[in-house]
């Protein structure tokens, strides 16, 4: 283990005593802790870096799986529907990750400071693994060092995140974040698309208003938004939906009915079928599982 790699890994463990995942006073910036591997967890998973410390953790895309550890970083450049498992922690030994969320504005001008341009063919991946290297170290410390003097973030903060930013853009495979972020090809067009979805999930699925939006033509766009996102816009549009409805079920206590019918379903069957099918069980056994791991974690 680096020098670096080390001072990283204890100053996380020191400002992060139980586990979850904290939001610090420097902005975009989280840290997050795990005692143990987790269950596989369901989400979308918001445009950032992701440098990992300590243990594991595995994320599946699609039909992708991307294992990574202190030697990789993480770089999601889209709303992405993930699962998500930490797959190496202990008590001893917890999983330690940063977590810079992107902000758009920032890369774009720093893609354009960048010198030359690599080309490159196809798309650029949603989701990527690169090197962890000594100089995206040294930047996440410099950031993370901030947490000592918080009178210091309104001035550093925005500095060094600009470093680490620039870094993961310097770094091998790096240009592929900036691309899919900015654009100009493909990717841009995919962006609109899934924010398009994003606002209007609850609505009947309908390709041809969503390449409207997307401003490409529906077999390009679906060929590129599968490329991307390593679905099709339609599943895309269920997951978001099944998400919803899984947290409405979870924390506001919706019943198996109205969570359904409240991100879009019209009949019960459909959504308890579509539901198990993404989940692994109809949506109150799955609830009820759910409860009950939390439960048992609660009182370990």
């Amino acid at each position: 283990m680096s020098e670096c790699l080390r001072v990283l890994t204890k100053d996380i463990a020191q400002w992060t005593r139980v586990d979850g995942v904290h939001a610090t006073p420097v902005p975009r910036l989280h840290l997050i802790r795990s005692g143990a591997p987790t269950q596989e967890v369901h989400a979308v998973h918001e445009p950032a870096i992701c440098i990992v410390l300590q243990g594991a953790k595995r994320v599946l895309l699609g039909d992708r799986v991307y294992d990574y550890g202190p030697t990789h970083y993480l770089a999601v450049s889209f709303d992405l529907p993930i699962v998500g498992q930490i797959t190496e922690a202990t008590l001893e030994e917890p999983y330690l990750c940063m977590r810079l969320d992107i902000e758009a504005g920032q890369l774009a001008e720093l893609a354009a400071r960048l010198p030359g341009d690599s080309t490159h063919e196809g798309d650029a991946p949603g989701l990527m693994l690169g090197r962890t290297t000594q100089e995206i170290l040294d930047a996440a410390g410099r950031l993370l060092s901030l947490l000592e003097t918080p009178e210091d973030i309104p001035v550093l903060a925005p500095l060094y995140e600009r470093e680490l930013l620039y870094r993961v853009l310097s770094a091998p495979g790096g240009r592929a974040v900036a691309r899919a972020v900015l654009g100009p090809g493909p990717e841009r067009h995919v962006a609109r698309a899934i924010a398009w979805l994003r606002e209007r999930y609850r609505e009947p699925f309908e390709m041809a208003r969503l390449s409207e939006a997307a401003r490409m033509q529906p077999s390009a766009l679906h060929q590129h938004f599968k490329a991307i996102t390593r679905t099709s816009p339609l599943q895309y549009q269920k997951r978001l939906r099944l998400l919803e409805a899984r947290r409405l079920m979870l924390f506001e206590s919706h019943s198996a009915a109205e969570a359904g019918f409240a991100v879009g379903y019209e009949s019960p069957s459909q959504f308890s079928r579509e539901y198990r099918r993404a989940f692994g069980n109809p949506p109150m056994r799955d609830i009820e599982t759910f409860e009950v791991r939390m439960s048992v974690a609660a009182s370990l």
